[in-house]
């Protein structure tokens, strides 16, 4: 059976895959099926999404997919079987939901973002480390 891993990233944040990618290539093995998850953040306040136009959502998905889908073309080597996912909410409750949704075996994300002291989880990995269903493998280090 081919091992299946989540790898959420942030494309705007190199930090989020640069050790975090090899790390999960190496869980998953020549067999496995990566999901590559990014989540465009919500706007936290209703008031502020007032401030966008119905059709925002789904222009700012599409435009992401494609800058996902180049990340993963220029990122995973061609031999691995890949995934790319775009979602939209809560980042951890989107991971959380899509592990579940996707079946995942693992999930594999960066410690933290790189304005956080060392010693401390990113919250939205916290918050995965803390609910996920799944083994969370956290990568730690520059």
């Amino acid at each position: 059976m081919s091992q299946s891993v989540l790898l959420p990233i942030d494309l705007s944040t190199e930090a989020s895959w640069a050790r975090a990618l090899p790390a999960a290539l190496h869980l998953g093995g020549p067999d496995m099926v990566l999901h590559v998850l990014t989540v465009i953040p919500d706007f936290g306040m209703s008031v502020v999404g007032g401030f966008f136009d119905a059709e925002f959502e789904k222009r700012a998905l599409h435009e992401v997919g494609e800058k996902l889908t180049l990340w993963v073309n220029t990122n995973i080597p061609p031999e691995i079987e890949v995934h790319p996912h775009v979602t939209h909410g809560r980042v951890y409750d989107e991971i959380l939901r899509a592990s579940e949704r996707l079946d995942v075996s693992d999930i594999v994300m960066a410690a933290q973002t790189p304005d956080v002291a060392d010693y401390l989880l990113g919250p939205n990995t916290a918050r995965v480390v803390r609910h996920a269903k799944r083994s969370v493998y956290v990568v730690r280090g520059s």
